[in-house]
Order: C-alpha cells, then sequence, then structure tokens
C-alpha cells in the first residue's frame, strides 16, 4: 500500500465522489448489523497492553460482568483491552461485538467477537461506537483512547447526546488528566463545574456495572 492511499479522507478529490457511497455504505451496514443490540457498553482502551497485564485482566472482568447483567459489550475489535473485552463478554455467554478498523499496522481483529463489523473510515466507527452505547469504559490507553473520550465527552458537554456515564478505569492512570483538567481549564474557566461530572473515576467492577445499571432500563 502506498503513502499517499492510505490518507484516505486527503484522497476525496474532485471526480472521487464515489467514495461517498463506500461511507454511506458503511453507516448502512453499522446500523442494520446493531439496531436491534439492546442496552450495551463501549469499552476502550489500548491495542498493545498484553494477555499478561493486569489491565487486560481487569477489562475482562468488567466485561464478563456487563454481559452477566445483560449488556451487550462493543469495542474496537483490535487486541489487548479490546481483545480482553470481548473475550470477557464471550465467555459469560453475552452479545460480544467487535468493530474493527482497517489499518496499515497494529490492528487485526480479535477472535474473541461474535458479532463482527469491519470499517475502513474511522468517523464511521466511531458514530456506531458511540451511538449504541449506554455508557463508556475507558481502561488505560494512548492517543486513540484519548481521542474517544474526550470526544464522547465533547458530545455529552454540547448536547450532541444524551448525557451517558463516561467512567475512567484506574485512578492511578486517570488522576493526572483529571487534575490537570481541574487545575488549568476549570481554573481558566474554559469549561464549567458541570462539565468536571462528565469524566468518573473508578476502580472497582461492580461499582462500574452499578453505576450503568443504575441509568439504563432494560
Amino acid at each position: 500500500m502506498t503513502i499517499e492511499k492510505q490518507f484516505l479522507l486527503e484522497g476525496l478529490r474532485l471526480g472521487e465522489s464515489w467514495r461517498l457511497f463506500r461511507i454511506i455504505g458503511e453507516f448502512v451496514d453499522g446500523v442494520e448489523a446493531l439496531h436491534d443490540l439492546g442496552p450495551a457498553v463501549t469499552i476502550f482502551g489500548s491495542a498493545r497492553i498484553p494477555a499478561t497485564d493486569p489491565i487486560y485482566s481487569k477489562a475482562e472482568q468488567i466485561a464478563e460482568l456487563f454481559a452477566k447483567n445483560r449488556f451487550a459489550v462493543i469495542t474496537g475489535g483490535g487486541g489487548g483491552v479490546m481483545e480482553a473485552a470481548n473475550k470477557g463478554a464471550a465467555k459469560a455467554g453475552g452479545q460480544s461485538v467487535g468493530l474493527n478498523i482497517v489499518l496499515p499496522m497494529e490492528q487485526k481483529p480479535n477472535t474473541y467477537s461474535n458479532l463482527k463489523l469491519e470499517f475502513k473510515y474511522f468517523f464511521v466507527r466511531k458514530v456506531m461506537l458511540v451511538k449504541y452505547a449506554s455508557a463508556y469504559i475507558i481502561m488505560p490507553g494512548g492517543l486513540g483512547t484519548l481521542d474517544e473520550l474526550f470526544e464522547a465527552a465533547t458530545l455529552v458537554q454540547t448536547h450532541r447526546i444524551k448525557p451517558f456515564p463516561i467512567i475512567l478505569v484506574g485512578s492511578d492512570y486517570w488522576k493526572g488528566l483529571k487534575n490537570w483538567i481541574q487545575s488549568r481549564l476549570l481554573k481558566n474557566k474554559m469549561l464549567s463545574k458541570e462539565d468536571m461530572e462528565i469524566l468518573q473515576i473508578m476502580d472497582d467492577p461492580e461499582e462500574i456495572v452499578h453505576t450503568v445499571k443504575k441509568i439504563v432500563i432494560f
């Protein structure tokens, strides 16, 4: 694959409007596959976490607990935390959804999702990850995880989607970020005190599931 062909958005030149049909097709495939999914949580986290890492085990445990409480589990379909979450949901006999993205490196679909979809465009996949979620569960991760975290927080803040829990799992990992938001953004009046309530930091899997169950009607 040439470098030019990897940059999909830059490839939308005059005369290439046919690509819009591919984009529409991805939206159609996603909606048709997920419209009757029922209550679900989307779990994010690093694709680079090995199976021996405690974060992997915790993601698996959280997903298994959600599945036992009749929630579908949605992930980005790749390795690391995504694999762990799909594995936990499948182990509990739940709906384990993997929304994989086609990337030139790193992302490969895991074997634990029992409902798989593949996307070429990040923004279509993002819509599916948020549209069918009753909550976002954010495990430790890198740029992709932060991207999903702040986009969801912005959508809630601006009332583009209904408010739902955005739970950061792992106080040791996330407390520095929340402290920075408070000391920089809040202190400089770049957001409100109410905005600070959008993000919750938790460690206990039972508490996480209980928090989400309180706002979901089956």
